[in-house]
């Protein structure tokens, strides 16, 4: 039996807190009517609330509401002024760190390119941290500021007492990386796989926002998958759900990066799709990794005219289209989004293919109730999705003014609220 809770006038005021914070960072400006009504609160409890909120810094007025001849009605957002956030994406050719207020508006960035075959922890680490320092330098902010950074990374993400990365495909087996960056860095880390940070984004803001219920790919080099089931990112026993790129399609099919054969990765990944195309015109493969997104726009550009190119393209389609179909089948979501650049280029391109391809071998009814979309959200994507991390951190806390800048979430616990 499980023990009874006790829920304390303190835990009440933080999940009252924290319910409407949500709503005025989702979907504001709202007024406090708005507000009470989407969080379920009474007038008075939103009066107090808010008021102290706006005492707090946390959440200003920005105007007033059209009146029909009644009292206008203030207009609540959250304050971009409240602090600072940063997002990282640790990709496998390039780190992309960003700035942002806490609006999530953007306000400096700073790229690394890397041209390693095999990423290195430590090269990485001082990638990780010499973007940081950048972003921070070219706005002038202060560390004392800076509500925390998000790290969205390749592999799979254990959260021990730091978080672990297990990137089999990168060559990375259980580095420390939250604990390598803190002994460079005194601000709050969360990390978590960059497919999640995808997800997260377009969960907040992109082609995923109005639905609880859907399937957000990464497709660049690897095959990532963010799932979003009831509004929340489901992760699994070991926080390692969402590696779709590793699923099976051909058994004895071509050999992956993590070392094993038929893998869904192996087929529409962006160094498969290059493999694949060199293979058939005879040649032998050359690409780095950071000529992968020029080399696969160009076979997309050539398809008209080159059919080998085109042969390439149809053997994708075909095997997205049945992995697609395989998410359909398994976990009935409402919407499929695919991002990552080479999610988006292949959409734009291709996406009635795909849907075609999915719906050929996905069950009829699951498959006429999704939909499958291009995501919305561009190149910095992983990058905004990290910054949510520590933001989802403060919302979730009701953004206590005690709040303790080391403390980490749990990244099991609620990334959605509201």
């Amino acid at each position: 039996m499980s023990r009874p809770t006790t829920t304390t006038v303190r835990d009440l005021r933080q999940s009252n807190r924290s319910r409407a914070l949500w709503q005025v960072f989702l979907n504001g400006p709202l007024t406090r009517q708005e507000v009470g009504t989407v969080a379920g609160l009474s007038p008075a409890t939103i009066s107090n609330l808010v008021a102290a909120l706006v005492a707090e810094g946390v959440v200003v007025e920005v105007g007033q509401e059209d009146s029909n001849g009644g009292r206008p009605r203030g207009l609540l957002q959250v304050n971009p002024a409240y602090g600072y956030v940063i997002g990282v994406d640790v990709g496998e050719t390039a780190f992309l760190t960003e700035l942002f207020d806490f609006g999530l508006n953007p306000l400096a960035r700073h790229t690394s390119v890397t041209d390693m075959t095999v990423l290195d922890p430590s090269d990485a680490v001082g990638r990780i941290v010499e973007g940081i320092e950048a972003v921070i330098a070219e706005r002038g902010v202060p560390e004392s500021a800076i509500l925390g950074v998000g790290v969205g990374v390749p592999g799979l993400v254990e959260n021990r007492a730091d978080a672990v990365v297990h990137g089999q495909s990168i060559g990375w087996d259980a580095v420390p990386l939250e604990a390598m960056l803190r002994s460079r860095i005194g601000l709050p880390i969360l990390v978590d796989n960059g497919a999640n940070t995808l997800g997260q984004a377009e969960r907040w803001f992109g082609a995923a926002r109005d639905t609880e219920n859907a399937m957000i790919a990464l497709l660049g080099i690897g095959v990532g998958l963010c799932i979003v089931s009831n509004a929340e990112i489901y992760r699994g026993a070991a926080s390692s759900a969402g590696e779709w790129g590793h699923t099976t399609v051909e058994v004895g099919g071509r050999t992956c990066r993590c070392g094993a054969q038929g893998c869904l990765e192996a087929y529409v990944g962006a160094g498969a799709i290059v493999s694949r195309y060199e293979h058939l015109k005879r040649r032998r493969p050359a690409a780095s990794p950071g000529e992968l997104e020029d080399r696969v726009a160009m076979i997309i550009d050539a398809a008209g005219r080159d059919k080998m190119a085109a042969q390439v393209l149809s053997e994708t389609v075909t095997y997205l289209g049945a992995g697609i179909a395989d998410l359909v089948n398994l976990f009935n979501p409402k919407r499929i989004v695919l991002g990552g650049w080479l999610g988006r280029a292949l959409s734009v391109a291709l996406l009635p293919e795909i849907r075609q391809a999915a719906g050929g071998q996905a069950l009829r009814l699951p498959f006429s109730q999704a939909e499958i979309v291009k995501a919305d959200l561009g190149q910095d994507a992983v990058a905004l999705g990290a910054a949510t991390l520590p933001i989802a951190q403060l919302l979730n806390a009701g953004a206590m003014p005690t709040r303790s800048r080391g403390s980490r979430r749990r990244l099991g616990s609620p990334a959605f609220s509201g």
